[in-house]
């Protein structure tokens, strides 16, 4: 029997197919012909085999042999260089290996350029930390050098690491956002878009960061469980008669942020719902006597309603409806301040919590910047970039708001509008790098609009007809985010990125560029990189006597915001697939975790069809995170972590990338010492079946291989 199965084993290797893949194979261990180890000994045996790939420059003749292929271009998404990479990153990179040298194997030519992404607040804090007060003594051209020297050190640190994993790809020469090039293109691309009109200067709510001191981006923000002050406050109506009443009737709002009632222009109501008044008989607040009037949106009075009881209420009636109609362009007193709110009719307001009637205070939420518009609010900003209100903002001034609130309450509380005050439970933004809570800020920031040249309609477009989504999911849950997005806030107020290089008259506020400007500050950026900006003059770029051609003023400035880094990656098809020559000019596939949909995916979505009209890519394909065996997401700070170091030394990298391979990337995906060890046991008869393949291949030899049509069609059928 063992004769025949040996026999037949020669046999069907006698291809010009399977020999080769199983010769190649043999050839990679760099073992004599008729030594193969018993014990695979990867985290010994790998090192030496990487070693002599790079030695060999195999990816070099790989691409040399597909030269005259067709092209296939998977697209890196840049890593971020500020640590040693995770399991995550591992998964992410050994994904990319395998689709590469699947595309490879079927023929193409498929380069791979690995890249970096550089910039940005996680290394800038990091240098903080370490400068710490020796910070203040360095310009911001020094301390960009120190941010660059930081990320360069774990570019090289992460480059081994990828390496170890197996994965091939040109990491002699990959491509990195702050290289002076890139950083160029960055802003070449930016102007591309501002001198199409897509991009404008506005004030208006965006995510901050007090502790970052920083605009987000809502790809920057992440929600967490967070507790807040849940309260009730009465308005008392200017004006009764607006309601048909000749008694004192107060507008009830219900806040979940105390802290922006300082900033209170107005109250909004929903123009179809029906309003009430409602007679409070008998109440547990002391703020609430029996007899008061008080307006709330019908649907939210019912006897059973959660409304009630919140409110302390413990009976009450109801007296007459009320049409909203009425109220439009009336005003209620603010609780504390000497001031009146103006009644706003808005279809934003809901009737599923709250009272019905919404709190609007258009410095501190987008859909209360829009209505306050619409009624021509100023959207008064009465807190500062650190979180503090304003020095003379009465009552709180230079107070921390979140210190504040409970003076805002007690305030309230003792002049009787504070009807009830409670701790609600609930999910609320985060900063993705200091994992503290951001506020909602009216700022001056850069925008791209989502309107300008239908933007948004084309983007939509592109994800439904141009673009293939694996899994196909994928397509609904960047539709969605497109579709609802605000316009992009591009700008930060930081020091470690692609400057907005622009310059403004600070007389009156014309901002000062066109093509000549922009040539000469692009080619400073080639020679220099961005640190130019900060190193030259306004002259050096200007002239000496240049004087703002709207007013003829000389005070002129340069904008010191950054750009925010996803338009840096988000231009890195532009910077690298449109550069590379060996990339053709495109990319094929961008493939990253199902994070990126907000992130890298829509960022370089927008930035391509903004300045081309059309998707970087033509597939995106994402992976899940990576969880335990009880779905909980791998952390340090739970000790459920397990990081690629730790498998290389007791499995190797093939046992990981086993993994990979096997497991459904569409999903989360779990990993642990107990999936590794089962691994490691498929692993041996993968192994040990290649052992008895090649064992019986020692007197092989290519002059026996016979031709595909003369093998035994069960032998053609196993090829096919």
């Amino acid at each position: 029997m063992q004769k025949i199965l040996q026999g037949e084993t020669k046999r069907f290797f006698r291809t010009f197919r399977v020999r080769k893949y199983i010769m190649d194979y043999k050839n990679t261990l760099n073992l004599p012909k008729t030594e193969f180890p018993m014990k695979a000994n990867l985290s010994e045996q790998e090192p030496r085999r990487l070693e002599k790939w790079n030695n060999g420059g195999l990816y070099r003749n790989i691409l040399k042999s597909r030269k005259a292929n067709e092209l296939y271009v998977l697209h890196d998404g840049p890593p971020y260089a500020n640590g040693n990479i995770h399991i995550g990153t591992a998964l992410n990179k050994i994904l990319k290996d395998i689709i590469v040298k699947t595309k490879v194997g079927f023929g193409f030519n498929s380069p791979y350029v690995p890249g970096w992404d550089c910039h940005g607040l996680p290394i800038e804090l990091k240098v903080d930390k370490e400068l710490g007060s020796k910070k203040e003594k360095l310009s911001k051209a020094e301390f960009r050098k120190l941010c660059r020297r930081y990320a360069s050190r774990w570019i090289d640190i992460q480059r081994e690491e990828f390496k170890r994993l197996g994965v091939l790809g040109d990491w002699e020469s990959p491509y990195i956002t702050m290289n002076y090039s890139y950083e160029a293109i960055t802003l070449k691309e930016f102007y591309k878009v501002y001198n199409t009109g897509g991009v404008y200067k506005g004030s208006k709510p965006v995510y901050w960061c007090p502790s970052c001191v920083t605009a987000l981006a809502e790809a920057e923000v992440e929600y967490r469980e967070h507790q807040s002050h849940s309260i009730f406050v009465k308005f008392k109506l200017a004006d009764p008669s607006k309601v048909e009443m000749a008694r004192e009737v107060s507008a009830v709002i219900w806040t979940t942020t105390p802290w922006t009632l300082p900033a209170n222009m107005g109250i909004s109501l929903n123009p179809y719902e029906r309003y009430c008044i409602m007679r409070v008989d008998k109440s547990s607040s002391k703020n609430l006597k029996p007899g008061e009037l008080l307006l709330i949106a019908k649907p939210l009075a019912a006897e059973t309603s959660p409304l009630k009881g919140n409110m302390g209420v413990l009976a009450w009636s109801e007296i007459r409806e009320v049409n909203p109609q009425a109220l439009d362009g009336a005003y209620a007193r603010h609780p504390f301040y000497e001031k009146d709110s103006l009644f706003m009719l808005g279809e934003h307001v809901l009737m599923t919590d709250g009272t019905g009637l919404v709190h609007t205070a258009p410095a501190h939420g987008l859909e209360d910047y829009e209505i306050g518009l619409r009624y021509g609010l100023n959207a008064f900003n009465p807190v500062d970039d650190n979180g503090r209100f304003i020095p003379d903002l009465p009552l709180f001034a230079g107070r921390d708001i979140n210190e504040a609130t409970a003076d805002i309450l007690k305030t309230m509380d003792e002049n009787g509008s504070l009807i009830a005050s409670g701790i609600l439970s609930h999910s609320y933004p985060h900063c993705w790098r200091c994992k503290k809570p951001v506020i909602y800020r009216s700022t001056p920031q850069w925008f791209i609009s989502m309107q300008h040249n239908d933007l948004r309609k084309n983007a939509l477009s592109a994800i439904l007809n141009s673009v293939r989504w694996i899994p196909s999911w994928g397509s609904n849950r960047i539709y969605s985010m497109v579709e609802n997005r605000p316009d992009w806030c591009i700008s930060r107020q930081r020091n470690w990125g692609v400057p907005i290089a622009l310059f403004v008259c600070r007389e009156c506020g014309h901002i000062i560029t066109n093509e000549e400007i922009q040539s000469k500050i692009i080619a400073s950026f080639e020679e220099h990189g961005a640190d130019a900006w900060y190193e030259n003059d306004i002259p050096f770029y200007l002239g000496e006597d240049y004087r703002c051609p709207k007013c003829g003023s000389n005070d002129i400035h340069k904008e010191m915001d950054i750009l925010d880094v996803w338009f840096d990656s988000g231009t890195s098809y532009a910077a690298v697939c449109e550069v590379r020559e060996e990339l053709g000019g495109k990319a094929d596939m961008y493939l990253e975790g199902t994070d990126q949909h907000r992130g890298w995916f829509h960022s370089s979505l927008l930035e391509s069809i903004a300045t081309r009209g059309k998707p970087p890519y033509k597939e995106v394909l994402t992976h899940g995170f990576v969880v335990d065996d009880d779905l909980q997401k791998m952390s340090k700070s739970v000790g459920n972590a397990l990081t690629p170091d730790e498998i290389l030394k007791d499995y190797g990298a093939e046992i990981l990338r086993l993994w990979v391979a096997a497991e459904d990337y569409t999903n989360d995906i779990r990993i642990s010492n107990l999936i590794l060890k089962r691994l490691v046991e498929s692993y041996r008869k993968i192994r040990n079946t290649c052992r008895f393949l090649l064992g019986n291949l020692y007197d092989f030899s290519p002059t026996d291989a016979l031709k595909f049509e003369d093998l035994k069609e069960l032998d053609r059928f196993i090829l096919l």
